[in-house]
Order: structure tokens, then C-alpha cells, then sequence
């Protein structure tokens, strides 16, 4: 469990600075994704899960281990 906080917390830490320090950029981005067809948006849902599913277990690979 504290390895799932401590995951949620360091995603609100990026994204809060993402807004904190570049609200305009974040605003163009999500322009960006409303003029994606929605097909579109899915597969790059996909995968940045996908993309986060083998840095984790890169991570565990190399030691990081949850739990």
C-alpha cells in the first residue's frame, strides 16, 4: 500500500508541476488531443500504459521492488 502512495504522489508532483510551470503548453496539448479523433486518443491511452507497465518492471528489474 505504501508503495501505491508513494506512486500517486510522485504523479501529482509531476503533473502539479506541469501546470505550475507551463500552463500555456499544457493548454495546447489538450487543444491537440480535441482534434484527435477519439480512436486516436484510445491507442495513445494505450500506450502510455503500456509504456509505464515496462518501466515499472524495468525498475523492479533493476532493484527498485514493490513491496
Amino acid at each position: 500500500m505504501s508503495t501505491l502512495l508513494l506512486a500517486l504522489g510522485l504523479v501529482m508532483i509531476i503533473e502539479g508541476l506541469a501546470y505550475a510551470l507551463a500552463p500555456s503548453l499544457i493548454e495546447r496539448m489538450l487543444e491537440a488531443l480535441r482534434a484527435l479523433p477519439e480512436s486516436a486518443v484510445r491507442q495513445l491511452g494505450l500506450l502510455i500504459v503500456v509504456s509505464g507497465f515496462i518501466l515499472v518492471w524495468f525498475a523492479t528489474q533493476l532493484g527498485a521492488g514493490l513491496g
